[in-house]
């Protein structure tokens, strides 16, 4: 990865910013899935800890904290509950939309992770989206704003048409993954479909009766997973801590290539999950997941949520959406 650009951007905020008002702590917010293995890295080895020590910080605390969909995070930021979320591009869009003009503007910092997720189902009736009745459910992390409810009406709109992108919506229901796979592997509540994340999604296929209708990649091609945002007041007032974000995250990212392993010994152990390493080992190492810091395919996302209306504003470039750290990268 190409990241020389960051070190120059990186200490020219810390030279700005060096009389403005430092923060004592910064929170993080993750959500349900492998899509924040850096975070998990992050977590293990202390890393912004590192970089904010040795750009001469000592009063301050790192923390963390776990939600459910993009609504809750982003509630949470715009609250100032917390102070850097990650998720699904939609996610980042939604509040990047809202917030254009004001004085809390949200914005980008960088992708995490470009990998498929899968809509899967254990209704033997269905081959493709367009087998889905009034009787089905399907689970997503939050209705019509995460990244899988996005993709559902993308896909929706290209098996219906565009004015029908929303056919599909009244079958969505909000749960995070791990109650989502408990509800489809048990038949609760009606949720017989999941649009789900690694690794649940492959723990969801290890059942006979449960296969995939739909990849993500079909809908969109390689797209970014997840990202990183926060808002222009947090980068403005706390460089020191921004900029030990940025490297924490290029540290942790080397770190995953380097070791998929211990990364997925970590995530077993930050999630309390029960699934074998090799399985979960295998997952971070898909043929079809980067780890990277690189947006890809944002603009794709934007481009449809403006074309329906959820959104008001079209970004120019992905670069509108992200600041400008990462503005030297080959992203879309």
């Amino acid at each position: 990865m190409r990241l020389a650009w960051m070190a120059g951007a990186v200490m020219a905020i810390t030279i700005a910013g060096a009389t403005m008002v430092r923060a004592t702590e910064i929170r993080l917010a993750e959500q349900f899935s492998m899509g924040y293995l850096q975070f998990n890295v992050m977590k293990r080895d202390k890393l912004i800890e590192k970089y904010a020590t040795q750009r001469g910080l000592k009063d301050f605390k790192v923390s963390w904290q776990r939600f459910n969909g993009p609504v809750a995070m982003n509630e949470a930021l715009l609250s100032n509950s917390t102070d850097i979320v990650s998720g699904g591009v939609p996610g980042l869009i939604t509040l990047w939309d809202k917030t254009q003009g004001t004085s809390f503007e949200v914005k980008g910092i960088c992708a995490l992770s470009s990998q498929p997720f899968l809509l899967n189902t254990a209704n033997p009736a269905i081959k493709s989206i367009k087998d889905f009745t009034d009787r089905d459910r399907i689970a997503v992390p939050s209705i019509k704003v995460s990244v899988q409810a996005v993709l559902l009406q993308m896909a929706a709109a290209n098996a219906y048409g565009e004015e029908n992108y929303g056919k599909l919506d009244p079958l969505t229901v909000s749960m995070s993954p791990p109650d989502a796979t408990i509800a489809m592997l048990g038949g609760a509540g009606g949720v017989n479909s999941v649009f789900s994340v690694p690794p649940f999604q492959f723990q969801q296929l290890e059942q006979s009766n449960i296969r995939t209708v739909l990849s993500s990649f079909d809908v969109l091609g390689p797209h970014t997973f997840t990202v990183a945002w926060t808002s222009a007041r947090f980068r403005k007032e706390n460089p020191e801590l921004y900029a030990a974000f940025l490297d924490a995250v290029k540290e942790a990212t080397a770190i995953i290539a380097a070791d998929p392993k211990g990364t997925a010994q970590s995530w077993i152990n930050d999630s309390n999950s029960k699934l074998p390493l090799e399985m979960v080992t295998k997952v971070v190492t898909g043929p079809n997941v980067e780890w990277t810091m690189t947006p890809a395919a944002t603009m794709k996302f934007a481009r449809f949520m403006r074309r329906v209306g959820t959104i008001k504003h079209e970004p120019a470039s992905w670069k509108d959406m992200f600041f400008p750290e990462i503005g030297g990268l080959n992203g879309s």
